[in-house]
């Protein structure tokens, strides 16, 4: 399969090429010059088949022939192998009709693990095959930085650089960074927000030449490899329901990362109706869905701080999709850079539309939901979760099925969730042994200048 950029200017690039690539050379963001035919995968077979099988099937066609058989084996058998359940995700039942995907399931309790494990075992046969060494740098809102540590701790011919914001992620995701003792890996708390260290990640990308001197990798969720890593727990998810039924998933989602996994997951074949957006107080998603205008807004802190972002990257991916051009695509990122904003027109919206909806939940309305959900089902939920199964309960239809998505195990976010239970939860021991361990942080300031030296320097 070969890939182009969502703005216009790069097309028939290997996945070799796309898969060590943050942006696209133009800016853009990688999408394929062409998603498979659906009957390529036969989802509905998929009923009895194991976790790994169904990657295996889904992954290859994206990959192409970059890995051979045997080592793609390899890889996706790796990338679960520190898994705690046979299933690697788990659907429950909250109520007729509604169900739960608990994603966090993985080493650092959150859906990241999916995709972060899987591009670590394919950086790592890659880089063996090439004979190459990389850095990666990777801007995390909490999940996605703990989830790259943990994946590429200690694997030879990678530096990794984590940045996150300096007092807007939970206690457990930060010491989830901290506390590893990995001679690889660098972790900076930046003065500022999400976005903040988003920007100062995207700005040293478009340094064309900084990048290639130091052949510098992005992990965040515009690499390609690990949209594709999110579309298999859809198809898994989907191939346990009956066919004859139409799914919605409920997704909370920030960067519009994994609900874009829903959506190629639903191009190549599942029985995916709609695709809700679920979000807090940063509601740039549900705001651009409703009314077609995308503008950023102030940064809210919340309980479900992995969402309190106002820049979605990966909604430039949908914008192809609904336009077909890239160059209405790359007017409207110019637009956004210059002004601020940028507006979808009607006929574009309504079909942005026809696959997807949007909700939000305030703080109050989220600690509410936690305990909701405990009082009905005796399930605990990360804040992040009760943001989707609160939206999600708007949508109930009694003729589909709706899954949302349970991104977080409830310990990561244990004051929230004490809080709003009004009761002690008991958190795994691998949690608990974190607060011991030793924390190793670097503080930053929200400037570029010092990351381009720290990246010149050592790497």
């Amino acid at each position: 399969m070969l890939y182009k950029s969502t703005r216009g200017k790069i097309r028939n690039v290997p996945f070799k090429d796309v898969l060590f690539s943050g942006l696209a050379p133009d800016g853009g963001l990688y999408i394929p010059e062409k998603l498979p035919d659906p009957q390529l995968f036969n989802i509905r077979s998929f009923s009895e088949k194991k976790y790994e099988e169904i990657a295996q099937i889904i992954l290859k066609p994206f990959v192409g022939n970059f890995f051979d058989n045997y080592q793609f084996n390899n890889i996706t058998e790796n990338a679960y192998s520190k898994f705690k359940t046979p299933n690697k995700c788990e659907l429950i039942s909250l109520s007729k009709d509604h169900m739960l995907l608990e994603l966090f399931h993985g080493p650092t309790y959150a859906f990241k693990d999916f995709a972060m494990q899987m591009i670590a075992q394919m950086f790592q046969e890659a880089l063996r095959k090439i004979k190459k060494s990389i850095n990666i740098i990777v801007a995390t809102s909490g999940d996605t930085g703990a989830a790259a540590v943990n994946a590429f701790a200690n694997i030879e011919n990678i530096n990794l650089f984590v940045l996150y914001p300096n007092n807007r992620i939970s206690e457990i995701q930060r010491r989830q960074m901290t506390t590893v003792d990995s001679s690889n890996i660098k972790i900076f708390s930046v003065d500022g927000t999400f976005d903040d260290c988003q920007t100062i990640v995207k700005t040293i990308f478009n340094d064309v030449k900084l990048s290639k001197k130091i052949s510098l990798t992005g992990v965040n969720s515009i690499n390609w490899a690990r949209i594709i890593s999110q579309v298999v727990y859809y198809c898994f998810a989907a191939s346990r329901i009956d066919f004859q039924r139409k799914i919605d998933f409920c997704i909370p989602t920030g960067n519009f990362g994994n609900i874009y996994a829903g959506y190629v997951a639903k191009k190549i074949g599942t029985n995916i109706d709609k695709l809700i957006v679920a979000t807090n107080l940063n509601d740039i998603l549900h705001r651009t869905i409703t009314t077609g205008r995308y503008f950023k807004d102030k940064v809210y802190k919340t309980h479900s701080p992995s969402m309190d972002i106002q820049v979605s990257s990966n909604f430039e991916r949908l914008l192809f999709h609904i336009y077909k051009k890239p160059n209405i695509v790359k007017k409207q990122m110019e637009e956004l850079k210059l002004n601020g904003f940028y507006q979808i027109e009607d006929t574009s919206l309504n079909k942005l539309k026809e696959d997807f909806s949007s909700g939000v939940a305030s703080e109050e309305e989220t600690l509410s939901e936690i305990l909701n959900v405990y009082k009905k089902s005796n399930i605990a939920i990360c804040p992040h979760t009760a943001v989707g199964t609160f939206v999600s309960r708007k949508f109930l239809n009694k003729n589909k099925v709706m899954i949302t998505l349970a991104t977080a195990h409830p310990s990561k976010f244990i004051d929230s969730v004490q809080t709003a239970l009004g009761m002690t939860i008991v958190q795994p021991n691998e949690m608990k042994e974190l607060y011991s361990k030793k924390e190793s942080v670097i503080d930053a300031p929200n400037e570029v200048n010092f990351f381009k030296d720290i990246l010149s320097k050592e790497s």
